[in-house]
Formats: C-alpha cells, sequence, structure tokens
C-alpha cells in the first residue's frame, strides 16, 4: 500500500516538475527586441521599408490580393494530393506506379505555384524606383540565405 502511495506521490511530483519546465518563446528568444511588439513582425515584408507612394501601396494590395487568389486553389489541390499520397504510401500493398503519378501531380503544382509568384514578384518589382528595386532585391536575397532583414529567422514565424 505504502509503494503504490510513494509511487502516485513521485509521478505527481514528477509532473508537476516537467510542467514548470515548459516554456513560451518570446520576442526575445526569437532574436527581436524584447521592447518590441509581437504584431510587428506582421509588417516584415518586400514592402516594408521601401517608402511607397500611396499607388503603389495599392498596387502591392491589389496584387497580393490577386496572388492569394490564384495560389489558393493550388495550395488546396497540393493538400489533397499529399493526402492522397498517405494514403498510397500506407495501403497494404503500394502502388509504385499511382506514388509516382501523385509525387509528379504535386510536384507540377508546386511549379505552377513558383511560377505564378514569380510572375507577381516581376510586376511589384515593375512598380518601383531604381532605389526602391534595390532594398525589395536586398529583401529577396536575405530571405534566400534564410534571415530576415531584422536578424529573424523564416522558421520562427
Amino acid at each position: 500500500m505504502k509503494a503504490k502511495i510513494l509511487m502516485v506521490v513521485m509521478l505527481m511530483s514528477l509532473s508537476t516538475v516537467l510542467m514548470a519546465q515548459t516554456s513560451r518563446v518570446t520576442p526575445k528568444r526569437m532574436g527581436m527586441p524584447a521592447n518590441r511588439p509581437m504584431n510587428a513582425m506582421r509588417g516584415a515584408g518586400p514592402a516594408n521599408g521601401l517608402n511607397l507612394t500611396d499607388a503603389q501601396k495599392e498596387v502591392f494590395k491589389q496584387g497580393m490580393l490577386s496572388l492569394q487568389k490564384q495560389l489558393q486553389p493550388l495550395r488546396n489541390e497540393i493538400g489533397e494530393a499529399e493526402a492522397h499520397q498517405k494514403t498510397l504510401v500506407t495501403a497494404e500493398k503500394p502502388d509504385m506506379g499511382a506514388i509516382d503519378k501523385n509525387i509528379e501531380k504535386i510536384g507540377a503544382l508546386r511549379i505552377e505555384m513558383a511560377k505564378i509568384q514569380t510572375k507577381h514578384r516581376l510586376e511589384m518589382r515593375a512598380q518601383l524606383t531604381e532605389e526602391q528595386r534595390q532594398k525589395f532585391d536586398l529583401f529577396r536575397g536575405k530571405m534566400r540565405q534564410g534571415k530576415r532583414p531584422n536578424g529573424m529567422r523564416c522558421g520562427m514565424m
């Protein structure tokens, strides 16, 4: 009886210690200054810091809406194809032909998305002045390296 009580007490104390050990990710841990609000990260994008005119802001806004409308159906198809891929792979007797075909479908959808995104990026870049283009391109270069201009890593969002 004493052994059971001792086990219950040990499990409860261990769970309390483990619960106390968990912590939330704070802005300071993410590489942001502690005094900077979390919603300030929302403005971190290619248009941030470009000193856009009101007309340019409107073109960027409309372009982003158009881009999202084009990409959403493709994202949905990719999600469906990836779910189907799980079904194909976990089948009792996997059909490699169907798996390969589905992988190619996912790849084709991602290629189509990349083409649309590149076209959009070039259209937005054409709206910028020479100085704005340099900042825009610098931002793109830092994103490829996995860093945001303020020092944050992309994977942290």
